[in-house]
């Protein structure tokens, strides 16, 4: 039989780095030693709190549909959380939880394009925001950005690459794959440049609240008329639950919710109620001592990078993530990737992942593993260069 696809699929590109994880496995089975540097996973547990409060939840076996935006109460721990951490006032009706941070975009995206709408992206970005554009037949227009912004977008290169049939633009603070960050000035500058053309302007904060050596901020201290897409993958360690939020300007709510009834019904009851004991203090110290374990990780990893001749000319201040320019040492990311988990058993995701700006002399290095494992990844690098 011969499938009738719809034409949008031949468009999207599969996710490298899951093949790249798969390969992983199939050499952990044979016995090799992989050091995991490809995922964006945090390799810590879910915190404890969480984990007794969806066990509570589901021993009285009362597990049924929640609203479509979501628990009640959740969405008011989220509005406090906003006030309480970074002093930003969120009514808790503009928040719409979600099946992860994908579900989030997915919502935002749907209630606001129309087909041959473009959106603006960095390129290098996270790969699925592109492929989910297209798959509402909106139009992923790549910004090229380098190391001299700090691989983020300016209101000129916005202004620029604008056309009649721009919708709007997708930026990311902290970044995948850079980890870098926006400002609140640049931040009020890229608003200004989009709202100016009669746009709309989305911000993913996923790896909101891991930042080293700076504050973690969100635009929504002063800005009322963005998305913002957020996740409890990331700071909070709930990846496998897969619960993510949206915040919408109160306009959008009610046609958001009626795409998430029946895009998604609702989210995960028992992640939603294991999402409840997020913001409890005893998981804020946890949480609050793996973001420092990442940043020791990080300062680790930089200095011994670098020494082996990899490039990191904008250093992340965010996320987990090393975008490194391999250009000493390679001449092709994918291929030096492949040497890297055949011949000494790292995996380290190459730039083909975040678009086409110069992605083969790239690779995102994740520091998602303990210390220990990180340096010797490096020591096996050393080896492949010997």
């Amino acid at each position: 039989m011969t499938p009738h696809l719809a034409r949008r699929t031949a468009d999207i590109q599969p996710f490298h780095v899951m093949e790249l994880l798969r390969r992983a496995r199939e050499l952990e089975a044979q016995g090799r030693d992989i050091i995991h540097m490809e995922v964006g996973e945090p390799d810590f547990p879910t915190p404890q709190p969480m984990i007794d409060a969806a066990t509570r939840f589901l021993t009285s076996g009362d597990v049924h549909y929640t609203a479509a935006l979501g628990l009640p109460q959740l969405r008011e721990a989220i509005a406090r959380f906003y006030h309480d951490r970074f002093g930003a006032d969120v009514a808790p009706e503009r928040i719409i939880v979600t099946p992860g941070a994908s579900g989030a975009l997915m919502l935002a995206l749907a209630a606001t394009t129309d087909p041959g709408d473009e959106w603006l992206l960095p390129d290098p970005g996270y790969p699925s925001n592109r492929h989910i554009v297209r798959s509402f037949e909106g139009v992923a227009r790549a910004l090229p950005v380098n190391a001299d912004t700090r691989f983020q977008p300016t209101p000129a290169q916005v202004g620029g690459a604008w056309t009649p049939r721009t919708r709007g633009l997708i930026v990311a603070t902290p970044s995948n794959p850079t980890g870098t960050l926006l400002d609140a000035a640049e931040l009020a500058a890229l608003r200004a440049a989009v709202l100016a053309r009669g746009g709309t302007l989305i911000v993913d904060e996923i790896y909101q609240g891991l930042t080293y050596g700076v504050d973690s901020s969100t635009v929504l201290r002063s800005m009322d008329d963005v998305f913002v897409v957020n996740s409890f993958s990331k700071y909070f360690g709930m990846t496998g639950w897969r619960l993510g939020w949206l915040v919408a300007p109160s306009a959008y709510v009610r046609e958001i919710e009626k795409l998430a009834q029946h895009f998604f019904i609702s989210p995960s009851t028992p992640a939603q109620h294991a999402a409840l004991a997020a913001f409890a203090p005893s998981t804020i110290d946890i949480l609050e001592a793996r973001r420092n374990e990442f940043a020791t990780r990080r300062d680790t990893l930089l200095p011994a990078l670098r020494q082996q001749g990899f490039i990191v000319a904008a250093e992340p201040q965010g996320a987990f993530y090393i975008y490194a320019d391999i250009s000493q040492l390679a001449a092709d990311s994918e291929q030096f990737a492949q040497r890297l988990i055949e011949e000494v058993g790292v995996a380290a995701t190459p730039g083909l992942d975040f678009g086409d700006n110069q992605p083969r002399r790239h690779l995102r290095i994740a520091y998602t593993n303990r210390q220990e494992r990180l340096l010797e990844a490096v020591e096996r690098l050393a080896r492949l260069r010997a």
